[in-house]
């Protein structure tokens, strides 16, 4: 939608046929984004070589678990030409792999220079009904990264520009993790003490992370860091919150994801962040108890109690 606001032809891959001609019958996507009306710039396909042959630009906006086997479908086109934003937020489970580097795996080496990430405080609810939004837009390469912003940019839609491929990926997918966490509190019942700190401690953990990889301090002062972190931990449009929340109030997790349309990255995600911080030494506490709490059966409760019991020490 915001890239037809600019007047570009836009063409949606959309993998289920069924799904795929709802949508253009009805000009609306009920099961994932429903009363926003889309555009009739906006066309949709569930042919995936139509969606992508002669494409001056190529957006993933799938789940990260996807990503990789939608991108190896894609390395028989010829996309030589093409830029690549990635908009999916996570960490491959097994490789470790941020999304951009799956990509550039897939896709060859020589794209590398050509793949941007855009992301940011942005949910689609509030996107589609031209709320003012800031995101950010990433790459290895200045050129492309400014290509990518100039191509997203409107009044309702600003992108800054960051060279940190690297902390703005690791902050927007990490922070699922910290919302997966605030849900759990909510759920509990705790109030907004409860809340700013582990806001505060989470983004403490994700920088010790990023640092530990390569990326800048700075980055998780930014929208990739703290802006994503908030508006996850704090809004109603959060899937991963609302997790947290449903687990906090004593659901599994098996229960809570069996009735979920959409997906809740942070899940996967914890797994791979602790994997992670494990490899480069670094200590994410609040990780290891979310970890505990969806996949060993830890109660709630004990895993925030032993956050508040750890050995004291300095802040920073």
């Amino acid at each position: 939608m915001v890239l037809s606001s600019r007047g570009g032809d836009v063409v949606v891959w959309e993998y289920d046929a069924e799904q795929c001609a709802r949508v253009k019958r009805a000009g609306v996507n009920e099961k994932f984004l429903p009363g926003a009306v889309i555009p009739p710039a906006v066309q949709f396909t569930s042919e995936l070589a139509e969606a992508v042959t002669g494409a001056d630009l190529v957006v993933f906006a799938v789940p990260s678990h996807t990503l990789r086997g939608v991108a190896r479908k894609l390395a028989g086109f010829e996309l030589s030409g093409s830029l690549i934003v990635s908009a999916t937020k996570g960490i491959e489970d097994g490789s470790l792999m941020r999304m951009s580097e799956v990509l550039a795996d897939e896709l060859s080496a020589s794209a590398t220079e050509r793949i941007a990430v855009l992301a940011g405080p942005s949910h689609a609810e509030e996107v589609s009904r031209g709320h003012p939004t800031a995101v950010v837009c990433a790459s290895t390469s200045p050129a492309s990264a400014r290509q990518v912003q100039q191509l997203f940019s409107t009044n309702s839609f600003r992108v800054y520009t960051n060279e940190d491929l690297v902390g703005v990926e690791l902050g927007v997918s990490v922070k699922n993790v910290v919302a997966i966490a605030a849900g759990i509190c909510d759920g509990i019942g705790y109030g907004d003490n409860t809340k700013a700190a582990l806001i505060t401690r989470g983004l403490a953990e994700i920088t010790r992370l990023g640092l530990a990889l390569g990326a800048k301090r700075e980055t998780f002062f930014g929208l990739a860091g703290v802006g994503d972190l908030v508006v996850t931990c704090l809004s109603r449009h959060s899937r991963n919150r609302h997790v947290g929340e449903q687990v906090g109030k004593g659901k599994t997790l098996e229960a809570v994801l069996s009735g979920m349309v959409m997906v809740a990255e942070g899940v996967k995600t914890t797994k791979s962040a602790l994997h992670l911080a494990k490899r480069h030494e670094v200590e994410m506490p609040i990780t290891e108890q979310v970890y505990a709490v969806l996949f060993e059966g830890k109660d709630p409760h004990s895993a925030i109690d032993e956050l508040m019991t750890r050995e004291l020490k300095a802040e920073a």
